[in-house]
């Protein structure tokens, strides 16, 4: 997140149904800071009840090994499932958008998270409100 949309990105929050909450796959700090930072950030404005969707992103870049020749940490899907889990995230998906790959997937979990949300607050007769938007950070 850039700094100086500090203020203003909460007012993005107020008619979400779901959270996904990104990080770069080649950037382990990126992972660090979705417990320090952003799922303290959801929980403060959207409450707990918010479905949120851990997101890694750049799947292409990580070797299969975990680690590049150079000795380049990449975030492994192991680590990155302890998270969404540590988190209470309502599911785990990795995305490559250079490739096209999982990102199909990943927008599927958010809405089936987001319908679930919805048939669950549903009372008999009440009219439902649209909202939707979107945070990239």
């Amino acid at each position: 997140g850039q700094e100086e949309y500090e203020r203003l990105r909460p007012l993005s929050y107020s008619k979400a149904h779901v959270i996904l909450i990104a990080f770069a796959i080649d950037t382990p700090d990126s992972l660090d800071n979705v417990s320090v930072k952003w799922i303290e950030e959801v929980r403060n404005i959207c409450g707990p009840q918010i479905p949120v969707i851990l997101v890694g992103c750049k799947a292409d870049l990580r070797p299969a090994s975990g680690s590049s020749a150079d000795g380049k940490q990449y975030v492994t899907r192991q680590k990155a499932q302890a998270v969404a889990q540590e988190i209470g995230a309502r599911a785990y998906k990795e995305c490559s958008a250079l490739n096209n790959q999982g990102v199909d997937d990943v927008f599927e979990a958010a809405t089936r998270a987001s319908m679930i949300v919805r048939e669950v607050k549903a009372e008999p007769g009440e009219e439902h409100t649209s909202g939707c938007g979107c945070v990239l950070c």
